[in-house]
């Protein structure tokens, strides 16, 4: 199919409408999508302090339409100087701030291909101005905001000085009620004045340094000054015509792509894809593909097996009953965190997530500088258990998952979400949705969705799913042995995803979800 002769128009989807803006207001200025994606990022990293901050880590899908297919790896990892003592790494508190931060090197490293590939120059400063005004003048508490801290409320007494940070008035905010964070805006402007790698090696490397001493995690200057982005060959996987891109070991791409691998060879094209059928096939190729994930670690220490072989996922495929629910042994990790995707006028693409890890990270802020750390460290096994195990310098499996697929005729798809196990499982009823059955964005994101095993809230290995599923869905679903347990209609729990579509013929299709404020919006 020919493109159309219609100008070309850039987007972005995140999730909080001011976020998406200050993108969009980069590529309005002739930015490109890295430059705008920067922008959008820094500006969640004040906005979403719940989900994603400048402690946290970043994974961003790269391409374009001349064939570019890169992914930017901004993880960070355990300091030199970490207990070894064989025990549990905490979830919370100090002794899970064990890793560095990745995100800002991802975003020199962001910038840089900008720059090398794209023909970038836009400079620093603007990018970050939007970010540095909301965190010196306020912004308002989201519902999202209001609910995870209401449902922290029991546990954030236990994190040093959280409360001061996120309670300044001595009381949880109300939705709307403004929200300063000054010391987050003094580093983001020492970020503009000196530079990105100030982060690691100059004034802001010393204020976080001194910051997270005081507060005794085990991570020195050094470890922070050791801290580089990797720029890496995505994982590619043929689905249905597609060729869908993820990013590779640490994190858990892997896992996704085999899902929807399998659920080609399943046939859930020719299915109805609101049926119990369908949802059935998408539970139980979970089920396989998260059998493998236990594999997955630092390639850097451990040989990491590649993508199942067509031969292994035609086996299987053939091991997955169409009318009977198979046992689901597999743990649930909580996470937390935003994606967010950018493609600009002359086809160039962005998919990204931000975390740090757990909804609030650490909940422990860092000296005066507003920065939430992460809690990346609580992903490691025990120091000696195995190959996800804790040792100095390395970087811990990664529930980090956005995805980038190109279509037969030319088209682009961006697409993520944030949930950590429920990543996987979001992006299999998006992408069944939107690959198998020609769903726009919007419809596929306000589809009904389901979650295996233990949520934030329960001890219950169920299927959770969605009520808007229907009831003669869920009944079906309880017939074949699944042990389901309703959520309601747009639950939090299942995640906040977003999407953006460059059809065939150059048009963009982009949305976020309806179970957030996220927005999307085209130039």
């Amino acid at each position: 199919m020919s493109r159309s002769t219609a100008p070309r128009r850039g987007a972005v989807s995140s999730p909080h409408p001011m976020a998406t803006e200050a993108g969009l207001k980069v590529l309005r200025a002739g930015g490109n999508a890295a430059e705008a994606a920067v922008a959008t990022g820094a500006a969640l990293a004040v906005l979403c302090p719940h989900f994603c901050g400048l402690g946290g880590d970043g994974v961003w899908m790269l391409g374009d339409d001349a064939g570019m297919r890169l992914c930017i790896l901004g993880l960070g990892h355990a300091g030199e100087a970490v207990p070894m003592t064989g025990t549990p790494v905490p979830q919370r508190g100090p002794g899970a701030m064990l890793t560095t931060a990745g995100l800002i090197p991802s975003w020199e490293a962001l910038l840089e291909v900008g720059r090398t590939a794209w023909n970038g120059d836009a400079p620093l400063a603007p990018l970050l101005s939007d970010a540095v005004t909301w965190a010196e003048q306020g912004i308002a508490v989201t519902a999202s905001h209001r609910f995870w801290l209401s449902f922290r409320a029991a546990e954030f007494g236990d994190w040093p000085g959280f409360a001061r940070s996120f309670l300044p008035a001595g009381r949880m905010p109300d939705i709307g009620e403004r929200f300063r964070q000054p010391g987050l805006a003094a580093i983001l402007t020492i970020l503009q004045d000196e530079g990105l790698d100030s982060f690691r090696t100059g004034t802001a490397a010393r204020r976080v340094a001194a910051g997270l001493s005081a507060a005794g995690a085990p991570l020195t200057a050094a470890d922070l000054a050791a801290t580089r982005a990797q720029v890496v060959t995505p994982l590619a996987m043929p689905v249905a015509g597609w060729t869908l891109f993820a990013p590779p070991a640490p994190t858990q791409g892997a896992t996704t792509l085999t899902i929807m691998a399998l659920l080609d060879r399943l046939g859930a094209a020719g299915l109805d894809p609101d049926g119990a059928g369908a949802l059935h096939l998408r539970v139980e190729a979970v089920k396989q593909a998260f059998a493998l994930r236990g594999a997955i670690a630092d390639p850097a220490l451990h040989p990491v097996p590649g993508l199942p072989c067509a031969a292994a996922l035609d086996r299987m495929a053939a091991d997955v009953p169409r009318r009977r629910a198979t046992p689901w042994p597999h743990p649930f990790a909580p996470a937390d965190t935003v994606y967010l995707a950018v493609t600009d006028a002359a086809g160039h693409h962005v998919s990204a997530l931000q975390s740090t890890y757990f909804d609030w990270g650490s909940g422990v802020p860092v000296g005066d500088t507003g920065i939430l750390w992460n809690n990346r460290g609580a992903a490691f096994g025990p120091s000696g258990s195995g190959v996800n195990g804790l040792a100095p310098g390395a970087r811990p499996f990664h529930t980090l998952n956005p995805g980038m697929a190109f279509g037969p005729a030319g088209e682009a798809l961006l697409y993520g979400t944030q949930g950590a196990d429920g990543q996987p499982q979001t992006l299999a009823v998006l992408l069944d949705r939107m690959l198998f059955h020609g769903e726009p964005p919007e419809r596929a994101l306000a589809a009904p969705r389901f979650l295996l095993g233990r949520t934030f809230s329960d001890s219950e290995d169920t299927l959770k799913v969605e009520e808007s599923a229907g009831r003669p869905v869920l009944e079906a679903l309880r017939r074949m042995g699944h042990p389901v347990e309703p959520l309601p209609p747009l639950s939090p729990l299942a995640g906040q995803a977003g999407a953006i579509l460059v059809d065939a013929r150059g048009q963009c299709h982009a949305a976020h979800d309806p179970r957030g404020e996220g927005t999307a919006g085209l130039t």
